[in-house]
């Protein structure tokens, strides 16, 4: 007998409309616990604005539900304390603080006001933890302002795991790395991944390929596309609308783009 995994994060009819103009329609999106998910398109397809709906910084209408909770309409406070995280393409971290001192704040999120009040000894369980997986423990004094633009990103996603965020939803975590730092994130999204559930909005196609378990496409605020990599960048309609190639002719450009073989 064949078994699914349970579903974490199911969108159903999503909407998202700005005095009149309507960013997205119709979204559905199912992604099973586990699932390490990119969402791409090109410019302006939406796909920032469905994670910013999930996260509460944008009001839409329809039905995102994970772990049993409905998250639109809901807090952002709420949201974070349901187990939804988000990074943005620019690391928002406490420059002047310690790597350290960053989690320990993240950590405290959890906490009630009188533990935060009281002087613990020593480093918490889940900010070492953090350290570890983030790959950042030799840099734990160091303040977050001196790090490299890759490991701010780190850093942050660590801040998200010490406040045991269940679904991660990145938009853009490689933007600006360099290529050791891109094979690095790769690596740490397909750990966090296993025991969570990620979504990444991301433009970088080779990075795409490398660590995407499924693909989802989006255009002009609806989804075009969905599946593994290599299904999606064999789809005619992907190529016409993600690479600019005639729909019914694509050229041998535009498939090389999509596979990744074009020399420059």
């Amino acid at each position: 007998m064949t078994t699914t995994r349970p579903l974490a994060l199911e969108v159903t009819g999503l909407r998202v409309e700005f005095d009149g103009f309507v960013a997205v329609r119709d979204v559905d999106l199912t992604v099973p616990a586990g699932e390490l998910r990119f969402l791409i398109g090109p410019n302006g397809a939406g796909k920032t604005t469905v994670i910013d709906a999930l996260t509460g910084l944008v009001r839409g209408t329809g039905t995102a539900r994970f772990d049993g909770h409905e998250l639109l309409g809901r807090p952002v406070h709420r949201l974070v304390r349901a187990g939804i995280g988000r990074t943005f393409q620019t690391a928002s971290v406490f420059e002047g603080h310690t790597v350290l001192q960053n989690l320990d704040i993240a950590a405290g999120l959890h906490r009630r006001p009188t533990t935060l009040l009281r002087r613990r000894r020593g480093v918490p369980e889940e900010v070492l933890r953090a350290l570890d997986t983030v790959g950042l423990d030799d840099l734990a004094d160091r303040p977050a302002g001196e790090l490299a633009h890759g490991q701010k990103q780190w850093l942050e996603i660590g801040m998200l795991l010490v406040q045991d965020a269940r679904l991660l939803l990145l938009d853009e975590p490689v933007a600006g790395m360099s290529g050791e730092e891109r094979a690095a994130t790769g690596e740490l999204l397909r750990r966090i991944s296993r025991d969570r559930t990620v979504v990444v909005v991301e433009h970088d196609m080779e990075f795409l390929r490398n660590y995407a378990d499924t693909v989802t496409v989006m255009h002009r605020g609806s989804i075009l596309a969905e599946g593994g990599v290599d299904e999606v960048q064999s789809d005619p309609r992907v190529i016409e609308v993600y690479l600019g190639a005639p729909l019914d002719a694509p050229t041998a450009t535009a498939t090389a783009r999509a596979t990744g073989r074009e020399t420059r």
